[in-house]
């Protein structure tokens, strides 16, 4: 693949700074260790990173591979925002960008420039700055007209800041202050720093380490224990190969618990014009990339 062309932007000081403190308390945090907490996180994590990253920013505002009622779809993409990882315009652009120029110059976060840059270099020094919501916009015309969108890209921080507050107070209602404060450092510090390293790990691991089913013009690769930590983000190739299907695990033994969140969907009837890759082993080219 040709080298991604690195542009020196400075240091995202207010990210770097923020990504600190934020690991300091995922640490913090196992000074406080309950079986209530660790409850907490875990669906909180399946909220913000199989729901809202998987299911909603990826699946289906990305590359609409299904579709919901709008409600759901704005429920979705408020659990995507309890992830810390920007608002929907921000990473619906951003990811259609990689894969526009995937692995070539101008791909935001190329492992071609390392696995560190790929993994969370690119958030430190590159274009991944969210105020440039208003210029990455042109890849996301569609979630430009809809003002809920526009919205909560610019309010994106209001969902994990009440959620914070309210487990806080909860906490504390329930337990006193200590309490309090292990909700936070498990609910939101950890479980935060935890599905972050989980997202990145989609953006470097699977373009350095796995296996290749499909002849990709990138360097995509299935991964299997970043798929266990995504919910079946990490069946990459597969995706690049086929990228507007709503189903990542293609054969039996990929595990896709995002897709079986979609299929629950449709059996509910909230979800429908489902896409799914038909792959024929016989034929290893992609279907479109």
């Amino acid at each position: 693949m040709g080298k991604a062309a690195t542009v020196p932007y400075g240091v995202n000081w207010i990210t770097f700074v923020a990504m600190a403190l934020f690991h300091v308390g995922a640490l913090a945090a196992f000074f406080f260790f309950s079986w209530s907490r660790l409850a907490v996180a875990s669906v909180l994590y399946i909220l913000a990173i199989n729901v809202g990253i998987g299911m909603c920013y990826h699946r289906l505002l990305t590359h609409r591979g299904y579709q919901v009622p709008k409600w759901l779809e704005y429920v979705m993409t408020v659990c995507a925002t309890l992830s810390l990882e920007g608002g929907p315009i921000f990473w619906v652009s951003t990811h259609r960008v990689h894969h526009q120029l995937s692995d070539q110059e101008g791909d935001p976060h190329t492992p071609n420039e390392g696995g560190w840059w790929a993994h969370v270099g690119w958030i430190f020094f590159g274009q991944s700055l969210h105020d440039q919501t208003e210029a990455l916009s042109r890849y996301s015309p569609d979630l430009r007209k809809d003002k809920f969108h526009v919205w909560l890209s610019k309010y994106h921080w209001l969902p994990i800041t009440v959620s914070g507050l309210l487990l806080l107070g909860l906490g504390w209602a329930f337990g006193g202050w200590k309490n309090g404060v292990g909700m936070v450092l498990w609910g939101v510090l950890l479980r935060v720093t935890l599905g972050l390293h989980a997202t990145w790990l989609v953006n470097s691991a699977t373009h350095l380490w796995g296996s290749r089913r499909f002849q990709t013009k990138d360097d995509s690769r299935n991964n299997w224990w970043v798929a266990l930590l995504t919910g079946g983000e990490g069946w990459h190739n597969n995706h690049h190969a086929h990228p507007v299907s709503a189903r990542h695990g293609l054969k039996w033994y990929e595990i896709d618990p995002n897709f079986w969140g979609i299929w629950i969907l449709a059996k509910l009837g909230l979800a429908r014009k489902i896409k799914v890759a038909q792959y024929d082993p016989n034929d290893p080219k992609p279907a479109g990339v």
